[in-house]
């Protein structure tokens, strides 16, 4: 259990607790353990009291004690970050304001495919409600089961999705934000065009907390696609896979919406940890692609680009081997494997992590570079490389040495982030592509970043929440 280094007054405590009602002011610490650690192990917090507001309204009335008290807030969803964004320090004195009971889908509009949505309501929730108004939600992440639109959107999300439909910033027309004063910001219109002034919820979408509360969003929808192919192949290298790319999007265009690069020790990985996979491929291959291809036809059309595409590159010999799924239970399983790859890797033991981009060009470069940078830092590390190539994130993970100790290769985090962030610098990259930046990558944002770009993030913060009552301590 957490010790508190510092409690809340329980007076305050009590007229915090008073605005939600008992029942949903947890302050029995068994009740707020679930809030106070992330998924990996990385960030353990404390705090006295976890509010759970269950409406707008509530949130308001919070922010307004919060800033008439000077007491921080930190907004959390399905605490699925993986950057520490969502705990609070070990102080006591921060509040965890939980969005888990906002959870109303407010509106389906077919006609202009737009969904307005709580800031609470689970991603494969809303996937389903999409879907059953024969429509698609394209945000696609390995914790859909259990992250929130309200993380989603605070974290600018990406997953399998962006090369086609574009991240959760580009996914989202409006937002209903709670200001650290309570005043409340309705910007839920479902306009596709809109140059009225400032683009203020962008402000707010990708700020992981630290300049509102997102409560409520409008979000885009698409219809369904009439037809889907998935494809698993095998190929010798990166550049092959780039080629491939080449072929897919000079051939395909918009049709294809799904493009990922798996190494092959992730995927030997996924084989010998993850329950239920069936090998994509009978023969190995140093790399693999994960492509789909999506009409708005015909499943006739998709399955004749793909084909198409397929042939091609093994007759321009970057293809080594593939196979199309045959059902679509088939390329469910093909999607599984990919969801399963972040997971398979923990019984390796201790793991540092990247989730970088590049240019998709330098992709190739990148990771001959990396690989050496890795192996300056840890000789005996193994590099398990996968991600998103379609739009050059990859999720660059480094897995200590087989008979190596936990504790002792944690302990080269920072000097291993240097190194491979070197790399992705020296490329014109981004040192965060999906996850955001939190407190884990906040202090080297600060000393890497241009400091005209931290000064006016700075600047903006100071306006929005001048009080330093916003999820402090996270981004910069």
């Amino acid at each position: 259990m957490t010790e508190i280094s510092e409690t809340l007054d329980p007076a305050l405590i009590d007229r915090f607790a008073a605005i939600v009602g008992d029942k949903y002011a947890l302050r029995d610490q068994q009740d707020i353990a679930p809030y106070l650690t992330e998924r990996r192990g990385l960030w353990h917090g404390a705090t006295s009291l976890v509010l759970r507001p269950g409406s707008v309204e509530e949130v308001s009335q919070i922010m307004r004690l919060a800033t008439e008290t000077g007491t921080p807030i930190v907004p959390q969803s399905g605490n699925t970050g993986l950057v520490g964004a969502q705990v609070p320090d070990r102080s006591g004195r921060e509040i965890v304001l939980s969005l888990s009971r906002l959870t109303r889908i407010r509106e389906i509009d077919v006609l202009s495919n737009t969904v307005t949505v709580e800031a609470g309501v689970i991603l494969q929730t809303l996937q389903e409600a999409a879907d059953a108004a024969d429509r698609l939600f394209p945000l696609s992440l390995a914790a859909q089961g259990s992250c929130q639109i309200g993380g989603n959107l605070s974290s600018n999300a990406g997953g399998t999705g962006v090369l086609a439909y574009g991240n959760a910033r580009e996914l989202c027309l409006g937002v209903e934000v709670v200001l650290p004063t309570g005043e409340v910001f309705d910007d839920l219109r479902k306009l596709k065009k809109d140059n009225t002034g400032y683009d203020l919820k962008n402000l707010f979408v990708g700020a992981e907390g630290t300049l509102g509360v997102i409560t409520a969003a409008v979000l885009k929808l698409f219809p369904k696609p009439k037809g889907r192919e998935v494809a698993f192949v095998g190929l010798s290298s990166p550049q092959a896979a780039l080629s491939l790319f080449g072929l897919a999007m000079d051939r395909a265009g918009a049709a294809l919406t799904a493009f990922e690069l798996i190494g092959k020790r992730p995927y030997d990985f996924t084989l010998a940890h993850a329950q239920g996979v069936v090998r994509p491929l009978m023969e190995d291959w140093p790399w693999y692609a994960l492509m789909q291809i999506s009409s708005g036809r015909s499943s006739e059309d998709s399955r004749a680009l793909i084909e198409d595409i397929l042939s091609a590159g093994l007759e321009q010999e970057f293809v080594g081997d593939a196979v199309i799924a045959a059902s679509l239970g088939q390329g469910d399983a093909f999607w599984n494997f990919r969801e399963l790859l972040p997971e398979a890797q923990k019984p390796e033991g201790a793991s540092i992590k990247h989730d970088i981009s590049v240019p998709i060009a330098s992709i190739p470069r990148f990771i001959e570079e990396a690989a050496g940078a890795v192996a300056s830092v840890s000789a005996g590390a193994r590099v398990v490389c996968f991600g998103h190539m379609g739009d050059g994130n990859l999720h660059y993970n480094i897995s200590r040495p087989v008979d190596g100790d936990d504790e002792a290769f944690l302990a080269l985090y920072h000097t291993m982030n240097k190194a491979v962030h070197n790399v992705v610098r020296s490329l014109s990259g981004s040192i965060s592509a999906e996850h955001g930046i939190g407190q884990l990558k906040r202090d080297e944002l600060i000393a890497t970043a241009p400091p005209m770009a931290i000064d006016l993030m700075r600047r903006v913060k100071a306006a929005f929440d001048p009080a330093g009552i916003m999820n402090p301590g996270k981004v910069i």
